[in-house]
């Protein structure tokens, strides 16, 4: 038998070198209730809100602790926050979640602990950085929940448990900045102690234990990353658009208290706090936007998501007065909300084993496009002002829309 008539047992061999994957049977399924959801869904808000806390309240910290170094608090945990993406979330298809889950809630509480006793602005960036890497265990429970989830109801669980999120995130800034204005900074750090801490055990008398069906070593898991993303097509489409419609998210909200702040509108920050809260409309699309995904399958979701956001930015650049903001925020968040829950359910249906790496694939790209947008809209700002901006927003929604509609020509 010649060289040749081995290349097709060579070429096996070097793909499960490649993945280095061994799949494990299924356990048997978990229903995940209405209480468990619910309990799943608080729990991640708890967690995500811990990374913004520090922004509205910046002030006074650089106030109390001088130096430049509280600059660069809301930095490290954003920093952190990418880290845990990349080496903690994918541990989800290694190690049992339950137990990753309360682990990394009792490591968020300990860094909210060193943030509120920190006696120097140095170190509050040295807690910070540990806080954003264990505010993580919000993107461990998103893919346990659809874990959890009967096949028919999985668009419906991450809808639910993205509406915590959202809840969460949207809900940050506000308390933190009344608790700092009325108790102090370090008094909003002790406040989600307790909070954070229920959250942890509430998970832990509440969940499941899981069984993991990949055996593999962390290096092994760490370079599957790349194997997946060249792996399916699916997860690249989905990335890329989720990645251009978050950019174009965060260059709204990066720009938008400074355009309010213009000479024609003459209004301050109190009222750019005021569109966060009416972002909550967001919240009442993913549950939607995850039923209509189970029903009807999330591709024709995602191209109408992709096409409102590209209608936002038309509104914002053609209909300039405030309620012209207002009808284009809404419209913002329903396109943002509905495309990102869609692509979700698609990509956690790619493989079911590997979903935690999947999730941290998809949800990494994204942050890596919300950075991308808050960088170029500042200097679109600096450049030209709100049309400028405008026009960016315009041409990151255009990509998004111009990808979605030509995969759809593409399927049957």
């Amino acid at each position: 038998m010649n060289r040749r008539s081995y290349w097709p047992v060579n070429q096996a061999l070097s793909t499960l070198k490649t993945t280095a994957t061994i799949t494990l049977p299924a356990p048997p399924p978990v229903s995940l209730g209405g209480w468990l959801t619910f309990a799943m869904a608080a729990a991640a808000g708890v967690a995500i809100a811990n990374v913004y806390y520090s922004q509205p309240m910046l002030g006074m910290i650089e106030r109390d602790l001088p130096g430049t170094a509280a600059g660069m608090i809301p930095t490290a945990t954003q920093l952190g926050y990418a880290a845990g993406l990349l080496l903690l979330v994918p541990l989800g298809d290694l190690v049992e979640r339950r137990r990753l889950i309360v682990l990394q809630f009792l490591m968020l509480t300990v860094a909210l602990v060193a943030c509120a006793v920190a006696p120097s602005a140095g170190l509050v960036v040295v807690a910070s950085l540990l806080l954003g890497v264990s505010a993580t265990v919000a993107q461990q429970i998103v893919p346990f929940a659809v874990h959890l989830a009967a096949p028919d109801r999985r668009g419906a669980a991450v809808g639910s448990v993205m509406s915590g999120m959202l809840t969460g995130i949207l809900l940050s800034r506000a308390l933190a900045g009344f608790v700092a204005t009325h108790a102090g900074w370090r008094e909003m750090f002790w406040l989600s102690v307790p909070m954070t801490l229920a959250a942890g055990v509430l998970m832990g008398l509440r969940l499941p234990r899981s069984q993991p069906q990949t055996r593999i070593g962390y290096p092994a898991l760490m370079r599957s990353l790349l194997h997946l993303w060249r792996e399916f097509p699916g997860l690249r489409l989905a990335a890329i658009t989720q990645a251009s419609l978050f950019a174009a998210f965060t260059v709204f909200w990066t720009i938008l208290a400074l355009h309010l702040e213009e000479p024609r509108l003459s209004l301050g920050a109190d009222v750019a706090g005021l569109f966060g809260i009416i972002g909550a409309i967001g919240i009442l699309v993913a549950p939607v936007a995850g039923r209509i995904a189970d029903s009807s399958g999330p591709h024709r979701v995602i191209a109408l998501g992709t096409g409102l956001t590209l209608v936002s930015w038309l509104l914002f650049s053609l209909w300039t007065s405030v309620f012209g903001l207002v009808v284009g925020v809404i419209v913002l968040d329903f396109g943002i909300q509905g495309a990102l829950v869609s692509n979700q359910h698609l990509v956690y249906a790619l493989r079911p084993e590997a979903r935690s790496r999947l999730n941290t694939l998809f949800v990494g790209a994204m942050y890596l496009g919300g950075s991308f947008g808050s960088a170029a809209a500042a200097l679109a700002w600096k450049t030209g002002g709100w049309t400028f901006v405008s026009v960016l927003g315009v041409a990151l929604a255009a990509a998004a829309a111009i990808l979605q509609a030509a995969s759809l020509r593409r399927s049957p």
